[in-house]
C-alpha cells in the first residue's frame, strides 16, 4: 500500500494528497474511553489499552471518536484523553483526535487544541442536527483545514448525522492541502466506487468493520475499527494480508470473524464492545447517559458469541 500510483482527474491533481496520506493504512482502533464506577475517565486503564493495541499490531489509534463516547465528554476531558493517548503512544504509531462538531467554530477550537496536544491527525464528522447546504458543508471542513497543519480524515456516517457528503463536495475538499482521507461508513458500495473512481487521491478507510475487505478490494487502505478494541490482532492481520496481496487470507478473516463483528453492533456502539471487553476481563467500565447497559437478552447473546468465538 506504500506504492502510490500518480493519478490525475478532471477535478484536480491528487498526487500530493496521496503522498500526505501515506501513513493512513491498516487498522486504526477507535479506542474506547474507559471509566471508573463513578464514570470519571480511567486514565490508567487507557494507558493499558494503548500498550495492548500497539503490541497487537494496530496501525494507529483514534481517540475521542464515536466509540470513545466523545459526545458525552466535556472539552477538558476530551482534550485530556487526546493528550494522554499522545503521551502513552509516544510517536510509536499515529494518534488521530476526533474533534468534529456541528458547530464549526467549536470544531476548530478542539482541533487547534488537539494539534497543540501533539495529535498526528484529526477526524472530523459532518455537522449533524443543524446540517447545512453543500456550500456550508464545504466551508465547515475548510474552516478547520485552513487553520491547522495536521492531516484531516473526513467522517461520512449519515445514519448517525443525517448528513451525507456528496461526491462533488468531496472532490472539492480532496483538493485541500491537508484533507487526505475519508472514513466511509455510509454502507453504500456505489458511493465507495465513485470515490475510488472519481477522487483517486483521497484515501478511503472503512468505517464499517464488516466491509473492510470489500472496501480494500476497490482501493481502500484499511479501517477505523470498533472491533479492534476486542480483536486488534485480527483486524490488523486482515488489513495486512490484503495489503500484501494475500486476498484469500484477508477474506477468510473477514468471514471467520463476521459473527463476532456482528455481535458488537446488536445495540448502539459502543455499548456492546465495552460490554464484550468487560466480559473478557478488561474492566473498561460503563457508559454515560444517554447510553446505558444493554438488555439482559442481548448481553446473553453477546456473551455466548464472545465465549464461543474467542
Amino acid at each position: 500500500m506504500n506504492n502510490i500510483e500518480n493519478n490525475k482527474t478532471g477535478a484536480g491533481d491528487y498526487t500530493s494528497a496521496l503522498a500526505r496520506a501515506d501513513g493512513y493504512y491498516g487498522s486504526f482502533v477507535a479506542i474506547v474511553t474507559p471509566f471508573y464506577d463513578d464514570l470519571s475517565v480511567n486514565f490508567d486503564k487507557l494507558t493499558e489499552l494503548v500498550e495492548w493495541q500497539i503490541s497487537e499490531g494496530s496501525s494507529g489509534i483514534v481517540a475521542c471518536g464515536t466509540t470513545g463516547e466523545a459526545s458525552t465528554l466535556d472539552d477538558d476531558e476530551r482534550l485530556a484523553v487526546v493528550a494522554h493517548v499522545v503521551k502513552a503512544v509516544n510517536k510509536r504509531i499515529p494518534v488521530v483526535a476526533g474533534t468534529g462538531s456541528n458547530n464549526s467554530r467549536h470544531s476548530l477550537h478542539l482541533s487547534l487544541a488537539a494539534e497543540n496536544a501533539g495529535a498526528d491527525g484529526l477526524l472530523l464528522i459532518t455537522p449533524y442536527y443543524n446540517k447545512s447546504n453543500d456550500e456550508g458543508l464545504y466551508r465547515h471542513f475548510r474552516l478547520v483545514a485552513d487553520n491547522v497543519h495536521l492531516p484531516i480524515i473526513l467522517y461520512n456516517v449519515p445514519a448517525r448525522t443525517g448528513v451525507h457528503i456528496p461526491i462533488p463536495v468531496l472532490a472539492r475538499l480532496a483538493q485541500v492541502e491537508n484533507i487526505v482521507a475519508i472514513k466511509e461508513a455510509s454502507g453504500n458500495p456505489d458511493y465507495v466506487l465513485k470515490i475510488a473512481g472519481e477522487i483517486p487521491g483521497l484515501a478511503i478507510l472503512s468505517g464499517n468493520d464488516s466491509q473492510v475487505v470489500p472496501i480494500m478490494s476497490v482501493g481502500g487502505r484499511g479501517v477505523i475499527s470498533t472491533s479492534a478494541n476486542l480483536i486488534p490482532r485480527v483486524m490488523a492481520a486482515m488489513c495486512e494480508a490484503f495489503a500484501q496481496g494475500n486476498t484469500r487470507e484477508a477474506a477468510r478473516l473477514q468471514v471467520r470473524y463476521a459473527g463476532v463483528i456482528e455481535s458488537l453492533f446488536i445495540e448502539v456502539n459502543p455499548i456492546p464492545v465495552k460490554e464484550a471487553m468487560n466480559i473478557q476481563g478488561w474492566n473498561v467500565g460503563g457508559y454515560r447517559l444517554p447510553l446505558c447497559p444493554m438488555s439482559d437478552k442481548n448481553r446473553e447473546l453477546l456473551a455466548s458469541v464472545i465465549n464461543y468465538e474467542l
